[in-house]
């Protein structure tokens, strides 16, 4: 049973920058596949971001593309996501997400569907 635990949102200035964490536990990150997503107020779940398990391979949404990065210490068990240049249309809660995988798997995945274990979600508010 994965445990996904988020934290580092918070209210920024447009332009500013956050850094989100994800702390894993019941498994080690180098057997997941993990993702980030966020949810607007009366919006869909979107995709954020994605990493393999191998952590060699990482996908962006067009929306956050050359603003954010997904990275992993798994030394720590966390993944971070790294936003930059914030904008007030980013406002959104921020859910880590996780799918275990074998060893040869090393797809990231943009699909909410491909996930089973879910953070609690933090949030991220810009202001403009």
């Amino acid at each position: 049973q994965v445990q996904l635990v988020e934290s580092g949102g918070g209210l920024v200035q447009a332009g500013g920058s956050l850094r989100l964490s994800c702390a894993a536990s019941g498994r080690a990150l180098s057997t997941l596949a993990m993702g980030w997503f966020r949810q607007a107020p009366g919006k869909e779940r979107d995709f954020v971001a994605a990493i393999s398990q191998s952590g060699g391979n990482t996908i962006y949404a067009d929306s956050v593309k050359g603003r954010v990065t997904i990275s992993r210490d798994t030394a720590k068990n966390t993944v971070f996501l790294q936003m930059n240049t914030l904008k007030p249309e980013d406002t959104a809660v921020y859910y880590c997400a996780a799918r275990p995988v074998p060893v040869w798997d090393v797809a990231a995945r943009r699909s909410a569907d491909d996930y089973g274990a879910w953070g609690q979600g933090t949030q991220v508010t810009v202001s403009s």
